[in-house]
């Protein structure tokens, strides 16, 4: 019996992918907060791509049993920069951004190689390998970039739906931000009900990947 969401062999790439995809998106977060005024971030030693300063263990523990996961919050103190409503939202989205482009970023280097034909000599099992480890990069990456735009608390969507709404909305979200928690951890763990909800968004990684390939196909 296998009590992990992904199969055990892929394990250690699946870990290396999500701390890289994890530490990008803290790191956004950090270092757009850093450069837009507000320094809590850096002071905390959070403008940094070591894992191990955005590392939440049970986050990870989560990620490798349940196939959700999250790192530790970047803090932000929006107060600090000179339009903090414009800026709070190109802080909160630069996370999900990096995600998005971590998956371009691959699939233009796979691409630049391929019409290069680094692969053509390449044995079909370390072929087939790169492919395996491209898949999860790309599915790890878009799913972190798709997840984190639910407009949930305490997820990024929510953060910057949050700048649009009346002052007596958030405080009722926010007196009630335990609750709504709780019910989308029953929502993510209880397969039926994640499949209609959070399985139909993760079915946009597919349009995502079909524009990017367009794209870069037209380029190479």
């Amino acid at each position: 019996m296998n009590f992990f969401w992904f199969p055990l062999e892929h394990l250690p790439v699946i870990i290396v992918i999500m701390l890289i995809a994890f530490s990008v998106h803290e790191f956004a977060h950090a270092w757009t907060a850093w450069k837009f005024g507000d320094d809590t971030a850096y002071r905390e030693g959070r403008v940094t791509l070591n894992p191990l300063s955005h590392l939440d263990w049970i986050g990870m523990l989560f990620l490798v049993i349940a196939g959700f996961g999250w790192a530790k919050p970047v803090p932000v103190r929006r107060s600090r920069f000179k339009k903090p409503r414009q800026m709070n939202i190109m802080v909160t989205a630069a996370g999900p951004i990096s995600n998005l482009l971590l998956a371009f970023l691959l699939m233009f280097i796979f691409y630049a190689l391929l019409n290069l034909k680094v692969f053509n000599n390449m044995s079909p099992d370390l072929f087939n390998n790169l492919l395996t480890f491209m898949n999860y990069w790309l599915n790890i990456n878009l799913a972190l970039f798709l997840f984190n735009l639910l407009p949930i608390p305490p997820l990024d969507g929510y953060r910057i739906v949050e700048e649009f709404l009346p002052l007596k909305t958030r405080m009722i979200i926010q007196e009630n931000s335990q609750w709504i928690t709780f019910g989308f951890l029953i929502i993510v763990f209880i397969p039926p009900l994640r499949n209609a909800t959070i399985g139909q968004l993760m079915y946009l990684k597919s349009p995502i990947m079909d524009g990017m390939q367009r794209l870069l196909s037209f380029l190479f």
